[in-house]
């Protein structure tokens, strides 16, 4: 298909990892990322998805440690929302420079983190995200798809009772500023479903999808909506690019994200991208010398046709030539964005990877939100983690080794480093291993910490 060589399974995965920022070695304990590093791993990676399980912290601040190692959460919902549980962060005092686009302010500045500084937004992109704002237009489309009757809330919305609820609701907004669902009063009954929103819960997500809302802030995880022209910093580009503009945008910048991947799955990074016409464009970038196609040996041992950026070919070459090693030990949230591509964990890593928290307990292999663990390049095995916030103590369920990894001194060192700062990040002060198949890697690893 051209005239590269066949790259090594090594390669692939170096590359893969690369790309989201998880081959670099842990630093030392004692080191604190800042803001703007935040922000530069989020802009790496894409995006970071957002989730409300909390068998341990959230998914998105998980996300971050896995590539940052302990940092202060706050920090991100800094960067995310220029405040901190609600209250505006110019009390804090902190000070940051945070890397701008050419239509932000200039990057050598130091500047006091407030609303109008905050680098992050939330909307739809993979799932429920945290999106770098310089990415916002590329989501216009989306919003006015929506005002335009897209989504399955276009009934609902279509109805007189409806209609006159959502201009209450953004009267109310405009009026008293950002407001949360609690802050409506509802006397009907609930049945109890997530999805039984009440009404004004409703009225809120829909005129967020249409853009009309956006997302100030959350207090106790829960969003506070505002005005976009109270929200978005002045510098945010707010000009629509048109269809053909915003879909090869995003799919160059999933390529970017993905680092290398199956042609079928190169838009993963974004949701509702159609097959055929993500097929098509993908032609268009590879005819225009901004994708390249390549063949490389995978996990089952056979030449497979891969795609990657052109940005990433030059990193490609030198994972192949053995200069790009990943030296990280880490655990990644079910929800990370380097899982999202069906079937790439199989085969880049002969690993199965599933989310069983909605699995009846019966039927479940691993356990209800099993972290993978990364040593290096490989995924060598899984834990099921608890945080009791109470009393300090991180409970692992169960520990599950891969089959062919053995619990030598080199993996048992480094895991127990990852887990002493996944601890860290935490605030756990104690271990509990309950279970660990083998069960010598659950005895040295409680030893090893």
């Amino acid at each position: 298909m051209n005239s590269h060589p066949t790259y090594p399974l090594s390669a692939v995965r170096a590359l893969a990892l690369h790309a989201q920022h998880l081959t670099q070695p842990c630093a030392p304990g004692d080191s604190s990322p800042a803001p703007q590093d935040i922000y530069a791993v989020i802009e790496q990676m894409g995006c970071v998805q957002i989730d409300t399980l909390q068998m341990v912290r959230r998914s998105h601040y998980i996300a971050l440690w896995s590539r940052l190692g302990a940092y202060e959460p706050a920090d991100l919902e800094r960067v995310a929302y220029g405040r901190v549980d609600g209250k505006d962060s110019r009390s804090i005092k902190l000070s940051v420079s945070l890397p701008l686009s050419e239509a932000q302010p200039d990057s050598g500045s130091l500047r006091n983190v407030d609303g109008q500084d905050r680098r992050l937004f939330e909307y739809w992109l993979h799932a429920a995200c945290l999106i770098p704002l310089s990415e916002y237009r590329y989501r216009l489309p989306v919003m006015r798809w929506y005002r335009e009757g897209g989504g399955w809330r276009h009934e609902w919305a279509q109805q007189p009772e409806n209609i006159a609820l959502m201009k209450a609701v953004l009267a109310r907004v405009k009026k008293e500023g950002a407001l949360r669902a609690s802050d409506f009063e509802h006397t009907g009954m609930r049945r109890g479903s997530w999805w039984d929103w009440k009404p004004a819960k409703q009225a809120l997500e829909h005129l967020y999808n249409q853009g009309r809302l956006m997302i100030a802030g959350r207090v106790n995880f829960q969003r506070q909506y505002d005005l976009p022209e109270r929200v978005l910093p002045a510098w945010v580009d707010q000009s629509e690019p048109t269809h053909e503009e915003t879909q090869r945008f995003w799919l160059s910048r999933s390529l970017k994200a993905l680092g290398i991947v199956d042609p079928g799955l190169a838009a993963m990074m974004v949701q509702g991208f159609k097959r055929p016409e993500a097929r098509a464009l993908l032609k268009e970038l590879v005819a225009a010398g901004e994708a390249v196609e390549v063949q490389a040996i995978l996990a089952d041992g056979a030449a497979h046709d891969l795609v990657l950026h052109r940005d990433h070919v030059a990193t490609l070459q030198q994972a192949a030539d053995g200069a790009l090693n990943p030296a990280r030990t880490t655990f990644l949230s079910p929800f990370d964005n380097l899982l999202w591509a069906p079937g790439r964990m199989q085969a880049f890593w002969d690993f199965r990877q599933s989310l069983e928290a909605y699995v009846p307990r019966e039927k479940r292999q691993y356990g209800y939100f099993t972290l993978p663990i990364l040593h290096r390049d490989r995924f060598v095995g899984r834990f099921d983690p608890k945080l009791e916030r109470q009393t300090g103590t991180l409970r692992l369920k169960a520990i599950y080794l891969e089959p062919k990894v053995k619990p030598d001194e080199e993996l048992v060192s480094e895991m127990a480093g990852a887990l002493r700062d996944f601890m860290r990040f935490h605030e756990a002060t104690d271990l509990v291993i309950e279970s660990s198949t083998p069960a010598t890697f659950g005895r040295k690893l409680m030893k090893a910490v």
